[in-house]
């Protein structure tokens, strides 16, 4: 007998944010506050830290949590390989997107997910955002991809 199962994953919009703000603090440095809102775009610096950049100018913008993400921001600066600070700043970018919906679905809309929701279900299934690459599952099951 099968069992059916269905599988609902919510992305944390924080936890995906983090990773863009963290390159984009590694490319400016202690500078990150002056540079997001520097609408200029810095050819050397590349798009995950582009990115980041624009989601922390659109997070930033947000008034009643600019000071508090302003300084973790700061923070994560100051020592950028302190897990803490990271997980401080990811604290208060969940708090400011939890607490305001339309920033919620403008980091959303800068991210390209939209507020995606990914579901599967049945018997081995599978549940990505994104793949680039073969996915398969069941007994025996072989498969090639040619990548050139």
């Amino acid at each position: 007998m099968r069992r059916l199962e269905l599988i609902v994953v919510d992305i944390d919009l924080a936890a995906v944010v983090v990773p863009y703000v963290t390159a984009a603090v590694a490319a400016y440095g202690s500078a990150i506050a002056q540079r997001v809102q520097d609408g200029a775009v810095d050819a050397t610096t590349d798009g995950t830290a582009r990115l980041g950049r624009r989601l922390l100018n659109r997070i930033l913008r947000r008034g009643e949590s600019e000071p508090a993400i302003a300084a973790a921001v700061q923070d994560v600066a100051d020592r950028p390989d302190d897990a803490d600070r990271v997980a401080a700043l990811r604290s208060q970018i969940r708090k400011a997107i939890e607490a305001d919906t339309v920033l919620a679905a403008d980091v959303a809309t800068l991210l390209g997910t939209d507020g995606a929701t990914i579901d599967a279900s049945g018997n081995r299934a599978t549940a990505m955002y994104q793949n680039t690459g073969i996915v398969q599952t069941g007994d025996r099951s072989t498969a090639w991809q040619d990548r050139d």
